[in-house]
């Protein structure tokens, strides 16, 4: 009974799968995209977007976690260094699928994976700003004590 699995074996060994996902990951770390096969680019995204996850606190502790998994020295150097940086701020979702039709030899069903803040396409128009909070007007707000302070001031005026 497999009640409960739901992890995509890919057709392959549990040695080769997990090799063949690092060596996608690295890839994907060191290009910004890569193409594949629809299957591979969610095996993918779930192998890789928790390590970013991981890289956005720069420890020790990451760093041999990351490593563990990626087995490329190079790119965890650039996942630390450059990717962590460009998407400190984002809370999750670093990477994008886009599909891209058949493919010519076999008719697999491709697919682009790219990391999300590197598309300039898709990000030319938006303006980098800050998120900002909302805030209820009930306590404190500047709005609601400016008028009482030009009262306070009134008041030690005609006195």
């Amino acid at each position: 009974m497999r009640h409960g699995k739901k992890f995509n074996h890919l057709g392959r060994k549990t040695a080769h799968r997990k090799s063949m996902l690092a060596n996608m990951a690295c890839s994907l770390i060191e290009h910004k995209r890569i193409n594949t096969t629809v299957a591979k680019a969610k095996a993918l995204q779930q192998f890789v977007e928790p390590m970013i996850t991981k890289s956005k606190e720069d420890t020790t502790h990451n760093r041999r976690i990351v490593m563990a998994r990626l087995r490329q020295k190079d790119a965890v150097i650039e996942l630390f260094r450059d990717v962590a940086v460009k998407v400190g701020d984002r809370p999750g979702g670093y990477t994008r699928i886009i599909k891209l039709g058949s493919r010519a030899g076999d008719a697999a069903d491709m697919a682009m994976i790219e990391l999300v803040d590197y598309n300039e396409l898709y990000n030319a128009g938006k303006a980098t700003k800050k998120k900002s909070t909302r805030r209820s007007r009930r306590g404190g707000s500047k709005a609601a004590a400016a008028p009482a302070a030009k009262a306070t001031e009134a008041k030690k005026e005609e006195e």
